[in-house]
């Protein structure tokens, strides 16, 4: 036969099952896994002082030093054959087109048998003219004979001079039939084409003179100043930093942004290829050297518009407290803190955008951290 439980101890049992499942303990089990949960693991470091230059950054345009335009001389001559195109690298007096010299040739045979004619006509016209000379005041030839033949004289001498000038042109002319490059340098376009009849002017290459680039760099008034002729310049590229020296600063501003053009020499480093011309590039000015407050660039997060740092509070359960910091200069992967921050200061290297102003952290080493994300 069973027995009954009393009343009193079944309701006793069923208000502790009740109280085990009531919402503050739910709410206590809850807290309990935030609390566990909010503790992100992090690496911290000590901000660093580095000597770092005083950079003045701008933009501009990479242009020729100078640039040579080769044209025709001459008009009306075929153009049969054509030795240099967009790249290559000429020297001085190099031969870049030819013409053809069949015309020019002719010309040239035609202005000699002129001079010889010329010469001819001279020869017999001093000798009358020496004849009528040694006649004069004999009566054996009148004075306007003698006359007449010191004048024909001076005709022949002027018309053998005008036939050697006629010469010379037709020699230029067939000289101008070939086409030399004016200085050393690099041909950046050509519009010469094979067959084509030629004016006088008209334009057959364009030459980067000596192969030199340079950087127009913009600065508005108020930094010229800081910037002169001498100043460094280094241009940052994926192949390497590209350096520089300024060699002119314009001595008139724009009208259409009030901005003076600083003319910078560019000096490649061996090895790497010349900057192609026509690009818009940023680049810095160089000055001396000043302490620089940097730490990792993966230390600043971005909010709002404005850079934050995590600096960390040494208690006993590790928080984080969120500074605005004022960022300056950047060298690879640091960058510069101007405010905000000092040297005593922990901040969290990484992780910055999953925290919060008061979140728990557990911090470990740099190493530690970087093995913990690879795994990840």
């Amino acid at each position: 036969m069973l027995k009954t439980s009393h009343p009193l101890t079944t309701m006793a049992l069923a208000c502790v099952v009740c109280l085990a499942f009531t919402p503050a303990g739910r709410a206590q089990d809850a807290t309990q896994t935030t609390a566990g949960a909010a503790a992100l693991t992090v690496s911290v470091t000590k901000p660093e002082v580095s000597q770092w230059p005083v950079l003045i950054p701008a933009s501009g345009r990479l242009a020729a030093w100078h640039e040579a335009v080769i044209s025709a001389e001459v008009s009306g001559l075929r153009i049969i054959g054509i030795n240099a195109d967009v790249g290559a690298t000429v020297k001085k007096g190099e031969l870049l087109v030819q013409f053809d010299a069949e015309t020019a040739q002719a010309e040239l045979e035609q202005q000699q048998a002129s001079v010889e004619q010329a010469k001819a006509d001279l020869d017999q016209a001093v000798a009358n003219a020496d004849r009528a000379r040694g006649l004069t005041g004999s009566g054996a030839i009148s004075a306007q004979q003698t006359t007449e033949y010191l004048i024909t004289e001076r005709k022949s001498k002027a018309a053998l001079a005008s036939s050697k000038a006629a010469l010379a042109s037709a020699q230029l002319t067939l000289d101008r039939t070939k086409v030399y490059a004016n200085d050393d340098g690099v041909i950046s376009e050509r519009s010469a084409s094979l067959g084509k009849v030629v004016t006088a002017g008209d334009e057959l290459f364009k030459l980067i003179r000596q192969n030199r680039i340079e950087w127009q760099a913009e600065l508005p008034v108020k930094r010229l100043a800081d910037v002169k002729e001498g100043t460094k310049a280094v241009i940052p590229t994926p192949l390497g930093d590209v350096r520089g020296e300024v060699r002119l600063v314009s001595p008139t501003s724009s009208t259409a942004n009030g901005r003076v053009t600083v003319y910078v020499a560019l000096q490649p480093a061996v090895g790497m290829p010349q900057p192609k011309t026509g690009i818009l590039v940023s680049g810095n000015f160089e000055f001396s050297a000043t302490d620089a407050l940097t730490v990792p660039a993966t230390a600043v997060t971005l909010r709002d518009g404005f850079s934050y740092a995590f600096v960390l509070n040494a208690t006993d359960q590790p928080t984080v407290t969120r500074k605005r910091v004022e960022t300056g200069r950047r060298q690879g992967d640091r960058v510069e803190i101007v405010s905000g921050i000092d040297t005593t200061e922990e901040v969290v290297v990484s992780g910055g955008a999953f925290l919060a102003d008061g979140s728990v952290v557990r911090v470990v080493d740099t190493v530690a951290a970087a093995e913990t994300e690879a795994t990840k």
